[in-house]
Order: C-alpha cells, then structure tokens, then sequence
C-alpha cells in the first residue's frame, strides 16, 4: 500500500471485520475505483480479514497518510460507521451511493458531503445504485453441484464424506458460479424442484454439473450438459457403471480425492500410504499427502472444451429412434412371460 498526505481512502460495509461483502458493495466500488482512476486521483480501498485476507485491513492503516476518505454504498448507520468519523476525524469524509435511513443519526452527520441514493439528501429522487454503472465482467462458468451424503448400503467401501469435503475444497478455489441442486424432489419445500422439468429446465441452463451421484451424472446428460463425475465408492460402483454405459469418460475414482498418510518406505523407494477415513484428515503433518486434485483439473478443462459437444451427442442419442436399449425394453417380455407362468403354474428362472 503505497502512502501519500493527500491519498483517498475508500471504505465501505466490506471494509468492517463484522460487515460483510456484497456483489452489489463490490461492484459499486468498482464504479467509484472507475471514477477514481479516471481523475488520476490515488487511493486505496480498504477490506475485511474475512473476506480479503490478503487485502488492505484497518488494523494497519495510518490514517495520518489520508486527507480524505470515501464510505461507498449499503446504509449510513451505526456504531462501525460512527467509529470511521472518530478515527479519521482529520479527513474529509464524503459518503457515495449510500441510503440515508436516520438524517438526524452521528452516522449520518459525521459526514461533510452525503451523495445519497435514497432517503434524505438524494436530492430530487432515489438515484441509480452505483452497481449499475460498474465496468462489465468476464462471464464464468455456472456450475451445478450434486452430491450426496447417503447410500450407506455400500458399507466400509463408502467415501462419500471424505469425497465430498475433497470435491468442495477444491471447487471453492475455481473462478465459477457454484449452485448447489438437489436431485430430491419436494411439493412443499420451495428450495427444491417439484417436478423433473423444473430440475431439467434448471441442468439445461448450467456450463457444467459437478457430482458424484449416478442420477447427477444421467440428468445432466439427459440436458446436453458435461458432467464431471467422481465415484465416492471405493474401487467403483453404480457411478462408475453408469459412465460406462452411458460412453461417458469424465469420472474420477474416490481414492484420488482421499487424503493419505505416510507410513513407511515401500518397494523401490516409493512410500507407503495409509487411506484416512473422515474426521481423520491432518493437514498439518508433515507425512500427510494432499488429495490428488490434477485428474480433477484436467476433467474440468476437457467438459468446458470438447466435452460440451460430447454431452450434447449423447443426450441426443437419449432421445434417437434408435438409442441404447434400457431395462425397460424387455420389460413387456418379461410381464408376458409372469402372466404366462402364473396362467400355466410354470415359469422360468429370470435371466441373470
């Protein structure tokens, strides 16, 4: 943070350890950074630890490097914002794009100019929420999110806890839109879908859907959609299964994503892992081994790339005239055969 006597500092509700950071905070100061910069006018914004750990943070600022200091957006009010007039009490403090809710409060008053969007001092009306007018930004990918924590029928083989906590660590630090989705249906609940063309019409407008559930994997391209896929069975199983039949590629197993702990020198000088179970996973040791995340990666280029395509053919194909025979198939086949065994007191073994 480069200081100077007449640098700005911009504050905001995403400054306060206790406040907290919206897209709309967020982009309204872009706007005013925009504006800012425009001028040729030096400053620095500053963040919260908890959101901008690598930020500027009040804890280190000098407010005698500052003769002014911006508030930008959300509400004047309170006892954080009161606190910005006692600390900074040298500089002139201008509010920007803000709602006036208490004219009267110190908050409020503490300030020598008040350029509000709303409530008293917005002048002839409610003004344009600085959000607005912010610079454009690069699209992201959307990407729905589909686990489970259940089937339990799988016994000691089961990772599914281990698999998802690996599977979010690592989505949390891709640059994509996350949406958490649900394949369970409910009519009451208006979190969740209702029907399977609410959840379809919702898979159909996604980039990628992340999952390790078989009907995650199958949904996704029924709409066209890639789908990366991780099977939280140990050595495979209905996941895995589904893939193959479906032709597609993108699954990765559960043991890449399970954290190991080394516990001796193997043949040929590799080491020994131990599998660690959930609950279980130290990150701190020195003999710990991170989840392998790069099949991961290169599963999630491939479905943003050619897999897209690929997705759209097979759901395609779902639908041909001439598509992959299912169970249902030979389901009339096999009733006639019963009603038969039934009539005649004979029947024969089903096929295996």
């Amino acid at each position: 943070m480069a200081h100077g006597r007449d640098r700005i500092l911009v504050t905001g509700w995403f400054s306060f350890l206790h406040g907290e950071a919206t897209a709309g905070d967020v982009l309204a100061l872009h706007r005013v950074e925009e504006v800012l910069r425009g001028a040729g006018l030096a400053h620095d914004v500053v963040w919260s630890p908890g959101f901008r750990a690598d930020g500027t943070h009040f804890a280190e600022v000098d407010p005698a490097a500052y003769s002014r200091l911006l508030f930008v957006c959300g509400p004047v009010h309170g006892p954080q914002v009161e606190e910005l007039h006692r600390r900074f009490a040298h500089c002139v403090r201008i509010a920007v794009g803000v709602s006036v809710v208490d004219p009267a409060s110190p908050a409020v008053t503490g300030f020598d100019r008040v350029l509000a969007r709303d409530g008293s001092g917005s002048g002839s009306g409610p003004g344009l929420d600085l959000s607005a007018r912010a610079p454009g930004l690069p699209r992201v990918p959307v990407v729905g999110v589909v686990l489970t924590h259940g089937q339990h029928e799988y016994g000691g083989r089961r990772r599914h806890a281990e698999v998802a906590a690996g599977l979010t660590r690592w989505l949390a630090g891709k640059d994509c839109a996350r949406l958490e989705l649900e394949t369970r249906l409910d009519a009451h609940d208006w979190r969740l879908c209702g029907t399977p063309a609410q959840l379809e019409s919702v898979l159909a407008r996604l980039d990628l859907v992340v999952t390790d559930r078989l009907h995650g994997l199958v949904l996704a391209l029924r709409a066209g959609v890639p789908a990366l896929v991780v099977d939280p069975v140990t050595g495979g199983a209905k996941v895995t299964a589904q893939a193959h039949a479906c032709g597609w590629p993108a699954v990765v197993a559960a043991e890449r994503l399970v954290g190991r702990r080394v516990t001796g020198e193997a043949e040929y000088g590799e080491p020994g892992y131990e599998e660690l179970g959930y609950g279980e996973l130290e990150y701190g040791e020195p003999e710990y081994r991170e989840p392998e995340y790069g099949e991961l990666e290169r599963w999630w280029r491939w479905c943003l790339a050619d897999g897209r395509d690929e997705a759209a053919r097979i759901g395609a194909g779902f639908r041909a005239a001439d598509a992959v025979a299912d169970a249902a198939d030979g389901l009339v086949a096999v009733l006639g055969a019963g009603a038969g065994a039934a009539a005649g007191g004979t029947g024969r073994r089903p096929e295996a």
